[in-house]
């Protein structure tokens, strides 16, 4: 395999975004097994913007919770581009539950841009879902383990984000604004994009860096903005995708085995620790 090129912050934007990567639901179809589907949050609606529910990886029955993004125009739609609303959060706090009371492992796979921001989730209390599963995460017995697939985006993100263990693709970001945002905010120019990529240090390598992630997961792929779709490039990225689940499976295992050797009072402690240090200022 040749060797990759060093990416710049916002070239792992545009890949973290690129149409072909794994999704979740790839994920649930390669590396998991015997997947049944929970639907709704009991108060609301069903959110196909998140999907989650119980399966196997290998003989090890686990709670699954992933943020969904569409291919085609009418998948998109459906899937909200990714962008839950608080139906979505309260279905999966409601996965959550039921994977505490059943004593399984919760494995959560993180791609948004971010929560959706529009009046309907507003007016039915997007950021109190947040903050409630924030809360209650950080307060379950089970293992945790988060897998930033590739947009990792601020609080949409982080609502199933509290893990013992946070793994990040090789490509993907994780910030609490996009850098289109951030260069609106600060310079007023969103064609400054670039530059907010590189101020915001969102890529795997800084943030495990700054202790925030514990695990970069490599990507056994030379992602292309441009593709003929040839079929020897297809079979290529089929081939690449098999791989790159392979190698997540063994991660998800390895972390899983370490966290089970953990009681459920050390491993809270634990969590809790790792996440009050985030931020500290150092003098």
């Amino acid at each position: 395999m040749k060797e990759k090129k060093s990416r710049d912050a916002f070239e792992r934007v545009q890949l973290a975004r690129h149409p072909e990567r794994p999704y979740t639901m790839d994920l649930l179809t390669t590396i998991f097994t015997d997947f049944v589907e929970i639907h709704g949050d009991r108060r609301y609606a069903d959110d196909a913007a998140i999907v989650c529910g119980f399966a196997k990886l290998d003989d090890l029955e686990v709670a699954v919770i992933g943020q969904q993004k569409g291919r085609d125009t009418n998948q998109r739609r459906f899937r909200n581009f990714g962008m839950p609303k608080p139906e979505g959060y309260r279905k999966a706090l409601r996965v959550m539950r039921m994977a505490e009371k059943f004593g399984r492992p919760l494995i959560t796979f993180i791609d948004t841009p971010g929560a959706y921001p529009g009046i309907d989730a507003e007016e039915r209390g997007q950021a109190e879902a947040i903050a409630f599963n924030l809360r209650e995460m950080a307060n379950l017995k089970v293992p945790i383990i988060a897998v930033i697939l590739g947009e990792g985006g601020s609080g949409g993100a982080l609502a199933i984000g509290i893990g013992d263990r946070v793994l990040m693709m090789e490509n993907a970001v994780y910030s609490v604004i996009t850098p289109e945002g951030c260069a609106a905010i600060l310079w007023k120019d969103k064609g400054q994009a670039e530059r907010a990529a590189e101020v915001l240090r969102l890529t795997a390598d800084n943030l495990k860096k700054f202790g925030l992630i514990d695990e970069i997961v490599p990507e056994y792929i030379d992602w292309k903005f441009n593709s003929d779709e040839s079929s020897d490039e297809n079979f290529e990225l089929q081939k690449s995708y098999k791989k790159i689940a392979e190698n997540l499976k063994e991660v998800l295992l390895r972390n899983l085995k370490q966290l089970d050797a953990l009681d459920a009072k050390e491993r809270l402690e634990l969590r809790f620790q790792k996440f009050r240090k985030m931020g500290s200022w150092v003098s």
